[in-house]
């Protein structure tokens, strides 16, 4: 019953965490190899959640990019600001200006997410900035 349950959160929580805090890394080098610009916001291991990814992709809308990976489960901004549309108050005490804001995605994972899920988000949102950044790059508007 529950008491059962309690028991084996609270003996696979260390584990859950080093395994989707790799998960986490795992998907920042990803997107940092996409976009070598990219920042991260917010605690670096040990101190940030395992499960929590905040980056900020220079000159990028990420509303805009959403729209691209329909299929992955990310949004814009913080927790606190997803869908008010203005710069997160939270990132924006972090220092980010407001674009900067508007430039940052939030990911979450969990006890459930695979490698293989990370694999394909990154390999996605790679895509879909290379797709963006391209027109800038050759002069013609995106």
């Amino acid at each position: 019953g529950l008491g059962e349950a309690c028991r084996l959160a609270r003996t696979r929580r260390a584990d859950d965490a080093r395994r989707i805090a790799a998960l986490r890394d795992r998907l920042l080098a990803r997107l940092r190899a996409a976009a070598p610009d990219l920042r991260r916001n917010g605690a670096a291991a040990p101190h940030g959640l395992p499960g929590c990814l905040s980056v900020t992709l220079p000159g990028i809308d990420a509303a805009d990019l959403l729209l691209d990976v329909p299929e992955i489960a990310v949004s814009t901004g913080s927790a606190c600001s997803s869908a008010a549309g203005k710069p997160s108050h939270v990132l924006r005490a972090l220092g980010l200006d407001a674009e900067a804001a508007h430039a940052t995605l939030r990911f979450g994972l969990g006890r459930n997410t695979t490698a293989a899920e990370i694999d394909a988000a990154a390999a996605r949102i790679a895509a879909a900035l290379a797709g963006r950044r391209a027109p800038a790059a050759s002069g013609v508007p995106a």
